[in-house]
């Protein structure tokens, strides 16, 4: 069986060069006699892999000395504990956006430290997440201590256009599923975090993306692991880190760049997304997106069909047809395609061919 076009939502598609090149390297790296994954992680050739994929990162977004990044473990889930662990102070008030799940797990974390206050800046979650919130909806509180903002929601298929400017306040953002999808003023946050398996690499590695100078004043009796300035303080090897998968995502950043950075990435995505929403658009109602126009993602499209017979069928038809990893979350049901960088646009245009075929016959 040749390769399929993968539409999962995470672990997701990943450029087949970026395979390739593993492939080639993966017994042998560099001459050593063997893999990365075998090689120490104290190690020249580790210690300038790591170096390598940070340099990349900052450079990609744009960002100088005032910035580090950290390879981390524990997925986002675990940054949803360490961002208010590490910086909401007795007596403080940390600032949530809600915009589906994800941010919602976020607030929960920021809920059990009964030492300080959180605030629900803006939710759109009586409407189903169908949206994000305008920035005239948000009500930050008198002095956040953070504001967080998750920036693309993979299960609604909603996502920031563009993301909101919020004035002179430290804002966080959640950006595991569009990280590295478009150019953004990275400089505005005070801390980014990604899981890698979804636009930059494998699962196993998480990216967080850190303004030095939050780090000035640090919560007491945290454990090392949970201290963000343990991990500047050892460039992300105080303990082993994920190797293998900071070695991946260090490749895919580089297929970034060489395939035009963030604005080249942007172009490919808008152009995806386009043929798939022509098709949705065009269906007279026979494909119904679950997000507002102004809200759609272009990382994860959602949409329902008139049964949930019909929906069993597309996923089943679809499937043998090559294209794998249809089915919607369930909590809202129906079909998502995530199109994430690595998917080619040959990929969505098979997709399009694929529903305009199928509401034809069934429509």
């Amino acid at each position: 069986m040749g390769r399929v076009y993968n539409f999962n939502p995470g672990p997701a598609t990943m450029p087949l060069a970026v395979l390739e090149q593993a492939q080639q390297e993966l017994v042998d790296y560099q001459g050593r006699g063997m893999s990365v994954m075998e090689i120490s992680h104290r190690s020249k050739e580790y210690e300038a892999l790591n170096r390598e994929a940070e340099a990349r990162i900052k450079r990609l977004l744009g960002l100088g000395d005032a910035y580090r990044v950290l390879f981390l473990q524990g997925g986002a889930s675990l940054q949803f504990a360490m961002v208010p662990y590490n910086f909401l102070p007795n007596g403080a008030t940390a600032d949530y956006i809600l915009t589906g799940s994800w941010a919602e797990k976020a607030l929960e974390e920021a809920r059990k430290l009964t030492h300080a206050h959180y605030h629900i800046a803006a939710s759109t979650r009586e409407e189903q997440y169908r949206r994000v919130p305008q920035v005239s909806e948000i009500q930050l509180s008198a002095k956040p201590a953070y504001v967080h903002l998750t920036s693309n929601n993979t299960i609604y298929g909603t996502q920031w256009h563009p993301l909101p400017d919020l004035g002179d306040v430290r804002l966080v953002a959640d950006m595991s599923s569009d990280i590295m999808s478009r150019p953004f003023a990275a400089d505005k946050f005070s801390l980014i975090y990604a899981g890698a398996q979804k636009n930059l690499g494998s699962a196993g590695v998480t990216i967080v993306i850190l303004r030095q100078d939050w780090l000035e004043h640090p919560l007491q009796n945290l454990p090392a692991m949970l201290r963000y300035a343990t991990h500047i303080k050892n460039d992300s090897l105080y303990n082993t880190p994920p190797s293998f998968a900071v070695y991946l995502t260090n490749l895919v950043l580089g297929w970034i760049e060489k395939n035009g950075g963030l604005e080249g990435m942007e172009q490919h995505n808008q152009a995806k997304a386009a043929k798939v929403y022509g098709v949705i658009d065009a269906s007279g109602g026979f494909y119904r997106p679950h997000a507002e126009k102004n809200s759609r993602s272009l990382m994860n499209i959602t949409f329902r069909l008139p049964s949930e017979a019909l929906e069993d069928q597309f996923v089943k038809e679809a499937t043998a047809a090559s294209l794998v990893g249809l089915k919607g979350h369930r909590s809202v049901g129906g079909i998502r395609a995530s199109l994430y960088n690595a998917m080619s646009q040959e990929g969505a245009n098979a997709l399009a061919s694929f529903m305009q075929t199928f509401a034809q016959k069934n429509g």
